[in-house]
């Protein structure tokens, strides 16, 4: 089913610090099934429980996409504490030590992550008729007002 497309133009409010984070995986050896799966496995109980636990875990929302051999999930946390404390649960922990188990120094399957700390006033977005997206589902969507056409105007705006 589509997502409801919201038509106009809207940003978002940008007066809150914000933590971007991706995440994701490379599959390298195709045929090593065994190397990958697990790692890719685990994360949809990952993400169900950070949808299910939202508030007490600082997550406020995410996108995700699969390539032929990467996936990336771009993630929006309300604090690097929230992010950091996540990171040291139980169900982190537990994916962690069977990726190490199981892959260790095998080449077979690539992880990577990237952590940005954005500091309010210190980003915009800007969406054109479109559904609920990044940073526009995880923040409050704003429609584009006069004073908010222009990135510098967003950048400069906490309104």
């Amino acid at each position: 089913m589509a997502k409801q497309v919201f038509s106009g133009r809207y940003t978002t409010e940008n007066t809150e610090d914000i933590v971007v984070f991706i995440i994701g995986m490379r599959v390298n050896k195709r045929l090593a099934f065994h190397k990958w799966l697990p790692v890719f496995n685990a994360m949809p109980g990952m993400i169900r429980e950070l949808y299910t636990n939202k508030e007490e875990l600082g997550f406020l929302s995410m996108e995700s996409y699969f390539g032929l051999r990467t996936t990336v999930m771009i993630q929006y946390w309300r604090s690097m504490d929230d992010l950091l404390a996540y990171a040291k649960s139980e169900k982190h922990l537990t994916a962690w030590k069977n990726f190490n188990q199981k892959v260790g120094k095998n080449d077979a399957v690539g992880i990577y992550h990237e952590t940005y700390q954005l500091k309010s006033g210190n980003y915009e977005a800007f969406y054109g008729n479109m559904p609920h997206y990044g940073l526009g589902k995880a923040l409050n969507p704003i429609p584009v007002t006069a004073k908010l056409n222009s990135a510098r105007e967003r950048l400069k705006s906490k309104s």
